[in-house]
């Protein structure tokens, strides 16, 4: 009937075009669930950056406000650190990463200029002020020239220390002073002085430098300056003038006779060989060691010699005994509790010559002990067996 009407062929398109729309249909509709169940099966969506490192980030964090704590990749900085939610900023947002404005911001932390206090407490040593502060020990004796005498032992609770920004001296100007001649003292060029900033130095205003406009009683620092220390310990004291030690103390001895002679070969001056205390340390002008040892133990001559100090010592080393070797060395027994031997007496290698104390400037019973060698003072560890 259709096709005697002619519209056979009309049919035949018409059904053809339905086919191929449900074929489409259906194609389309298996390639979503297809996408769907392998979307399921791979779980959360691979991040490239997290796939360097073999970390991953959550997919709730893509394309949306972050919701989940997750393990960022590690950028060298943070080591790896666990981030939440609250750690990332917020603000304006870029594909979903909200970002917030920092309330704090780290200032970083200036060079110190000026000369500060430090009151010293009981327990602290030179040289543990001086590296609380990144200084040297021999700045802090040169800053407290007055307070300390360039004496480490000298340090005690209370006293107050300068603490100068820098390593070198600390000099309070004089009348008569003149800028290139304090330099020269310390070792250091003019300029070095005037331009550091706390010295508040204006060189316009400064007229000459032989005579500059400085008040007198101005503290200045001196950067890098170094000096001589002022030491107390005993100078060379020959055989044939031991009254040269006249300015220590009144045990200096008048007259001693040549005798006994050292071999040059040391043994301990304690029965402890080791050190409680300061330990050698010639920049420090601490030119010995600080035996340990309990008050009254023994103390012995390290080597044979003739002893040409015997008794108290005016600048803090308390009872004293030196002995001459004769043969270039001398050696020092300090802080004495008791002394046994006297001015020209021979005594030979391990004699008693007296006990371990805490007289003169010393903190708890210790020996102190100083060897020299044609007047170099030399550091005892190197030469004791």
């Amino acid at each position: 009937m259709v096709s005697q009407a002619g519209l056979s062929e009309m049919a035949l398109r018409l059904g053809t075009h339905a086919l191929l729309l449900a074929l489409i249909l259906i194609f389309a509709w298996g390639l979503r669930a297809f996408y769907l169940s392998a979307q399921a099966a791979q779980g959360p969506v691979e991040n490239p950056l997290a796939a360097a490192s073999g970390s991953t980030i959550p997919s709730g964090l893509i394309g949306s406000s972050p919701t989940a704590v997750g393990a960022l990749p590690s950028s060298g900085v943070d080591g790896g650190k666990q981030f939440s939610a609250a750690d990332l900023p917020l603000g304006p947002t870029t594909a979903g990463v909200s970002r917030r404005a920092r309330l704090h911001t780290d200032v970083p932390s200036r060079s110190r200029e000026q000369v500060i206090e430090y009151t010293v407490k009981t327990g602290d040593t030179l040289f543990d002020i001086a590296d609380k502060f990144g200084l040297e020990p021999e700045t802090l004796l040169w800053a407290n020239q007055y307070v300390l005498a360039d004496n480490p032992h000298s340090l005690r609770p209370g006293q107050v220390l300068n603490i100068l920004p820098v390593d070198g001296a600390y000099h309070r100007w004089s009348a008569g002073d003149g800028l290139n001649g304090v330099a020269k003292f310390f070792g250091v060029a003019p300029e070095t002085i005037v331009n550091f900033p706390s010295n508040n130095l204006d060189p316009a205003s400064l007229g000459d430098w032989s005579n500059p406009n400085i008040v007198a009683g101005t503290w200045l620092v001196i950067p890098g300056g170094r000096r001589e220390f002022v030491s107390w310990s005993a100078p060379v004291i020959p055989l044939d003038n031991p009254g040269v030690a006249k300015v220590l103390g009144p045990g200096a001895c008048e007259t001693v006779t040549a005798g006994v002679a050292g071999a040059g070969v040391f043994v301990w001056p304690a029965n402890n060989h080791f050190v409680s205390g300061f330990d050698y340390d010639a920049s420090a002008n601490h030119p010995g060691i600080d035996i340990d040892g309990s008050e009254g133990d023994p103390v012995f001559a390290t080597d044979s010699g003739v002893v040409v100090y015997a008794g108290w010592n005016n600048w803090g080393y308390g009872n004293v005994v030196v002995i001459n070797h004769g043969n270039g060395w001398q050696t020092l027994y300090a802080h004495l509790s008791a002394y046994y031997a006297s001015c020209g007496q021979g005594i030979f290698q391990g004699n008693t010559i007296g006990t371990i104390g805490s007289t003169g400037n010393a903190t708890g019973s210790h020996l102190h002990f100083e060897m020299m060698y044609n007047g170099v003072k030399v550091n005892p560890h190197d030469y004791m067996k």
